[in-house]
């Protein structure tokens, strides 16, 4: 029976031949660990949910299979050490679908500390607090590594003003959180996100408990799930004696000339007395000493309308001292509007040019219209004083001669209210003026920024941000650097050089982000958040670095601007006359110096025909920034002479068939839905002279050159110079639509309330929503519900103080209606809680295990005897590693043979001494064979072969034959001889023989 036949059956590679006993153990273990394996299948397909992990135990039996059958081709110890690195492998895979984790302990404690800096807080309250913070940063223990402190501030919204770190620099808020409210569970939930894993985490609340947003429930677990304790120290107070204006109600349909009654609500803790005012538009026309009870008063006062417009009336009372805790409540506003003629606002520059705006206004007034002219600072900072014009005009007025709420009414009052908007142009108009990303832009049917024309020269701006050293100085450092940038057109480039402070990366001078399209904005403005400007020691190197940064670029206006307190040391007249050559100009802002060292400032401005700005209030700040950055964007002004031509029609030009010429223009493109009516000389789409579009309920037009005697001096003497504006202003006017949707809105408590009426002859129902833009610059849409007969009803939540517009809109009945209003929150929720609310406070600590601190307990904050914390984190790298290198490992051991003789042989390693053992051998070895063959020799006769006779001389060829010499005798062996010599001789005892013999015969012979 042959027992070497191959069983190709269990084997992978049918090359490799093994027997029967070499594979039972095989086929045993596969068995018996196939049987284990279907049996966790089977358990797996009941307990696990994961479909993946159920078909990884269902491969296993025939991956073991493959695995240890691939190494039974393998002899010795290659096959132990195959089997080692397979079994290493598979138990490394195991281990990642394990998702192993490192467990470390140690006993570093992170404190968060969460400071409530609402407005029921108060300034002076938040500053002791904060007091508090520092204190307890200052007495935590020394130990290494440190503990780890952290802020946050919070009010309607969270902050993190610093996050966990051993250091703790702490100078003042720069975080701008609304005040408004207080939302505790908010700030809780980004404290527990920030602490770190790796150690344990604590939670320090400082507030007063007083929430007027959110639900503590959820968050409360959260973090006693997570072991982070909240210790709580309170903030208390109470106002036994406060007295506020609930409400001011007035009178829903008023007109004119006859005589109303406005009510004021006003309530008080206890009895008191003090002096009512009533004011209309900010003049007082009512006043009265009061005597005033517990709980709610209600006083009439008289009111009589005398023309149309808008009226806004503030009710206010002044209680004796000492008997009022909040001042900040203690009025009420409300308005009305009352329809007559529309009014046209011009809106001029407050210093600009002498009356540039009058040939315009005396076309206006030729027109039968009524006109108002105001300068920009005196302009409404709210849609509602808007609504009793019919269109607002801007004259060649710059962006920074406005606040940022006053552009936001005008885009709120076209698109809500339908306010009709035009901007003309002007050297200080459009994107020279800095309307570029602002919320006037978004409202003309032109933008700012002029991507398609190749030709237009670019600029270059770099930023140099020195302002550590003032108060909330990095928080105005990152807002005028982003309104800066925010002016600069798409293909222009902006740069930021800072000094960076030890702890937050490299330390010293660097680039922020060299110079890069201002078109990027959106990926600049994260950048610039994240920064913070160190105390930089010299101007020196910031000027070195920016110079051939601006040096190699090909903008055609290069510009820089520092803002500094004037310390550092100021640069030498050649690094100045470097920048001279390459024709870049510097501007410097000086801010909170210290002494007299605004004076190299001024000299390096003037050296390089830059301006010198000294503000003494950092608000001026983003105005500054603005009309700096605008002189890059003078290359969009175009004065030279053409002939507009017609490329629309429309009713603007009724009348018109020929134009006179301009001298000049401002370069923008028309918006994709913007009806452009006149076009200027350029061939590309970025002339527009005169464009219109429907924005909201609004309409809006720009005219890029101006309607002066400047670049329109022929059209000022035009013949149909007062048709045209005439127009052009009806055409974007708002029409007052006749509705019978009577609407009103006011707020009660946190929640706005909407009612409509509809007054129609014929009544049917209406789909109604009402659109709310408030004070956070959102939109909300309400739908409308019916709460009865032609009544229809609308709630939201309210964001805080401040104006709201509310625009109901809806159909039904084969007609639509539209109606707007809007009213008032003049104070914040937070200004009628009149005490604090220690209950509250008290379930924080005891639901998460804290403790409740008194207002001395800074060396408490950081807890002596603590528990050491686990914690883990993944090492799947490390597995993945230990792979990559037992793979080819594995590999190897299967399919190479290393001959270690031969590795020695190169190495050279004791190559004397296996030379003598090998020869040592050998004669060994020879000795052994001699002796054999003396003892066989006499143990055997050797039979000689009879000689052959003699042949002749002539050989056995014949005569001539050479003679040859008789063979050698052979002496016979015995086959068993034989054999056993040719079994047990090796190669190198064969050839001794063989020599011994040859030697032997020739003796003989």
């Amino acid at each position: 029976m042959n027992w070497r036949r191959p069983i190709d059956v269990l084997l992978p590679t049918p090359r490799r031949r093994v027997t029967p006993w070499q594979a039972i153990p095989l086929v045993a273990f596969l068995v018996v660990f196939g049987s284990g394996v279907v049996a966790l299948d089977l358990a797996g397909l009941l307990l696990f949910t994961k479909p993946w992990w159920f078909l990884l135990m269902l491969t296993a039996p025939w991956v073991w299979w493959v695995h240890l059958s691939g190494l039974s081709g393998l002899s010795g110890g290659r096959s132990v050490v195959a089997l080692l690195v397979r079994l290493a492998v598979v138990g490394i895979f195991a281990m990642l679908l394990a998702e192993p984790r490192a467990v470390r302990t140690n006993t570093t404690l992170s404190v968060m500390f969460v400071v409530d800096v609402s407005d029921s807080i108060g300034d002076t309250s938040s500053d002791k607090q904060l007091r508090y913070v520092t204190n307890a940063v200052n007495a935590k223990p020394k130990k290494d590594p440190p503990d780890r402190a952290g802020l946050i501030v919070f009010g309607r919204d969270s902050a993190v003003e610093l996050p966990p770190g051993p250091s703790f620099p702490f100078e003042a808020i720069n975080s701008r959180v609304p005040r408004d409210a207080t939302n505790i569970e908010k700030a809780l939930s980004l404290a527990g996100a920030m602490l770190p894993q790796e150690t344990s985490g604590r939670i320090v609340l400082i507030s007063d408990g007083v929430q007027t947003e959110g639900n503590l429930a959820g968050v409360l677990d959260d973090l006693k799930g997570r072991g982070i304790a909240v210790d709580v120290v309170p903030v208390n107070y109470a106002y036994d004696e406060e007295v506020w204006v609930e409400k001011l109600e007035l009178p829903r349909r008023v007109k004119i000339g006859e005589t109303y009654e406005a009510s004021v609500i006003l309530a008080s803790l206890k009895p008191g007395r003090g002096k009512l005012i009533l004011r209309e538009n900010g003049k007082a026309i009512h006043e009265s000493d009061v005597d005033y009870g517990a709980g709610k008063n209600r006083y009439v006062l008289p009111l009589r309308m005398r023309e149309p417009g808008y009226y806004e009336y503030v009710a206010s009372i002044e209680p004796a001292p000492g008997k009022d805790g909040w001042r900040e409540n203690n009025q009420a506003i409300n308005y009305i509007y009352l329809k007559g003629e529309g009014k046209v606002l011009v809106v001029k520059d407050p210093v600009g040019e002498v009356r540039d705006w009058q040939p315009l206004v005396d076309s206006l007034k030729k027109a039968e219209r009524l006109v108002e002219v105001a300068d920009a600072t005196d302009f409404p900072r709210d849609a509602l004083s808007l609504m009793p014009y019919d269109a607002v005009v801007f004259v060649n007025v710059p962006a920074d001669a406005f606040d940022a709420p006053q552009l936001q009414a005008v885009r709120d009052a076209v698109y809500n209210e339908g306010v009709g908007f035009m901007m003309v142009g002007g050297r200080n108009s459009f994107g020279p003026g800095g309307y570029h990303r602002t919320p006037v832009e978004e409202a003309l049917p032109v933008a700012m920024d002029i991507s398609q024309k190749k030709v237009l020269p670019k600029g270059a701006l770099v930023i140099v941000l020195h302002t550590c050293e003032f108060a909330e100085g990095n928080t105005w450092a990152k807002r005028i650097a982003k309104e800066a940038i925010r002016v600069l057109g798409s293909k222009d480039a902006a740069g930021i050089l800072l000094y960076s402070w030890a702890g937050n990366g490299p330390q010293g001078e660097q680039w922020l982000f060299k110079l890069t399209p201002a078109g990027e904005y959106d990926k600049l403005v994260p950048l610039i958040n994240k920064a913070e400007p160190g105390d930089m020691p010299s101007f020196v190197p910031m000027l070195e670095l920016a110079l051939p940064e601006l040096q190699k670029s090909d903008a055609a206006a290069k510009h820089m601007i520092i803002i500094s307190d004037g310390d550092p040391q100021p640069p030498s007249p050649q690094l100045l006359q470097k920048f001279v050559d390459a024709k870049i100009s510097i501007s410097t802002v000086a801010i909170a110096p210290h002494g007299n060292d605004v004076v190299a400032m001024e000299a390096m401005a003037k050296a390089t025909g830059g301006r010198f700005y000294f503000p003494n209030d950092p608000a001026q700040l983003p105005s500054i920034f603005v009309k700096e950055a605008k002189t890059l964007k003078r290359s969009m002004i175009q004065e030279k002479t053409f002939t507009p031509t017609v490329e629309f029609p429309s009713e603007i030009l009724k009348g018109i068939d020929a134009m006179p010429p301009l001298k000049g223009y401002v370069l923008v493109s028309a918006k994709p839905r913007s009806s452009t009516i006149l076009k200027g000389p350029e061939t590309e789409d970025i002339a527009p002279i005169l464009s219109t579009w429907r924005f909201g309920v609004g309409k809006a037009a720009a005219f890029t050159s101006d309607l002066t005697s400047k670049w329109g001096a022929d059209w000022v003497t035009w013949g149909k110079y007062h048709p045209f504006v005439k127009q052009l202003i009806t055409d974007i006017s708002r029409l007052d639509q006749k509705s019978d949707l009577f609407v009103q809105a006011f707020a009660e408590g946190n929640t706005g309330i909407i009612e409509a009426e509809d007054f129609a002859k014929e009544g049917a129902f209406l789909d109604l929503e009402a659109q709310v833009s408030g004070a956070r610059s959102g939109i909300d849409r309400v739908k409308m519900r019916q709460v009865g007969p032609r009544r229809y009803e609308g709630r939201f939540q309210l964001q805080g103080k401040g104006r709201y517009q509310v625009l109901v809109a809806g159909a039904g009945g084969g007609r639509s209606e539209q109606a707007v209003t809007g009213f008032v929150v003049p104070y914040s929720p937070e200004y009628l809680r009149f005490r604090s609310n220690p209950v509250v406070l008290e379930e924080i600590a005891r639901r998460t295990g804290g403790r409740m601190l008194a207002e001395k307990s800074e060396d408490q904050v950081f807890v002596k005897d603590r528990a050491p914390h686990a914690s883990s984190r993944p090492i799947a790298d490390w597995f993945l590693l230990a792979l990559a290198i037992l793979i080819p490992l594995d590999v190897g051991a299967r399919r190479v043979q290393l001959d270690w003789l031969v590795i020695r042989s190169w190495l050279r390693l004791d190559r004397k001494k296996a030379s003598t053992e090998t020869l040592g051998a050998l004669l060994e070895r020879k000795k052994t064979v001699s002796e054999s063959l003396r003892e066989a020799k006499g143990a055997r006769p050797v039979t000689l072969p009879p000689r052959p006779p003699a042949l002749p001389a002539g050989g056995a060829g014949g005569e001539g034959g050479t003679a040859r010499a008789p063979a050698p005798p052979t002496i016979a062996k015995a086959p068993e001889q034989a054999e056993e010599e040719k079994a047990d001789l090796s190669t190198t005892e064969r050839l001794l023989k063989m020599k011994r013999k040859w030697k032997d015969e020739n003796k003989e012979s």
